[in-house]
């Protein structure tokens, strides 16, 4: 059984005319915890157009559309083309994508933890790095049944017990991760990416080079880059959690950055933008976008084999 632990504000809300704003956040069944922080649920009709920066962050992104395709305007490689996705299976990055959509939208998206890569889709998590594909292209037709699936269910709960199902079906612990690169994965997102990877390297046991060769192959990124992406991500969820907005400066010391500079050229390069852009378009009072990158993210978890 899926757990609940967050529903956005309006969540499963239909107004008068054709506006439709869903939004429902669960944890999956315990058993794939160890693979999947969680599912986010959206569907919303009768918007305004908008285009969403999908931010870094420490999860692969998997996406099961239930109506219309994922307009992707821009992906964190600048050299894959735009295109449209029925589902999309996306790697670590340490750029914004771009996603439109013309006042529709809905599916279901997935939080999947990096080093559940090979448990889950059979490669290393490296294998994505900083690009976005079908999801058929790693899963094959097992893809196209699940979305089937989903489309066919009755509502949310139906759906992600659905899910449910099939990653459990899929899931199989492949015993190749190595425990050095878990240990010292799971002491950056312990640490919220404060850990230099000097540190991170004489807590394994291995050499600087050798940690880093091996750790970017099962997760997509350097040690350092996903120290940088773990912090990124728990500053931009601070700064939309609800409530009045933190002071910049406070946020910078709270997650570990030098100073106020330090945490605003960050956030230009990771997210293309200013923190107070971002905020405006798409912090809580936008509400513009209901997949799990637009919203505030609920705990982080251990990764375990």
């Amino acid at each position: 059984m899926t757990e609940e632990f967050t529903e956005a504000p309006g969540a499963a809300a239909t107004a008068p005319g054709d506006l439709v704003d869903e939004a429902v956040r669960v944890r999956p069944a315990t058993a794939l915890r160890p693979y999947v922080a969680w599912y986010s649920g959206y569907r919303q009709r009768g918007l305004p157009p908008a285009l969403h920066r999908g931010l870094p962050s420490p999860y692969l992104t998997f996406i099961l559309t239930l109506d219309e395709p994922l307009t992707m305007a821009g992906h964190p490689d600048p050299a894959q083309p735009p295109g449209r996705y029925a589902t999309l299976l996306g790697g670590l990055h340490t750029a914004p994508a771009l996603i439109s959509h013309r006042g529709r939208q809905s599916g279901i998206q997935l939080a999947v933890h990096p080093l559940a890569a090979r448990a889950l889709f059979g490669l290393p998590a490296g294998e994505l790095s900083g690009v976005d594909v079908p999801a058929e292209a790693v899963l094959g037709t097992v893809a196209a049944r699940l979305q089937e699936e989903l489309r066919e269910a009755r509502d949310w709960p139906e759906r992600f017990a659905a899910l449910d199902g099939a990653l459990l079906r899929l899931a199989h612990p492949s015993g190749q991760v190595p425990p050095e690169v878990v240990q010292a994965w799971n002491a950056l997102r312990r640490s919220g990416g404060a850990l230099p990877v000097a540190a991170l390297a004489w807590e394994t046991g291995w050499s600087g080079r050798h940690l880093q060769d091996r750790f970017r192959r099962e997760t997509g990124l350097t040690p350092k880059a996903a120290a940088r992406v773990i912090r990124f991500d728990r500053a931009r969820r601070l700064l939309a959690a609800p409530g009045p907005a933190p002071r910049l400066a406070e946020l910078a010391a709270r997650c570990g950055y030098a100073d106020q500079a330090h945490l605003a050229r960050e956030f230009r390069a990771l997210a293309g933008c200013a923190p107070s852009t971002w905020l405006a378009e798409e912090g809580p009072d936008a509400a513009k976008f209901r997949n799990v990158q637009g919203g505030a993210g609920g705990p982080a978890p251990e990764w375990g084999a």
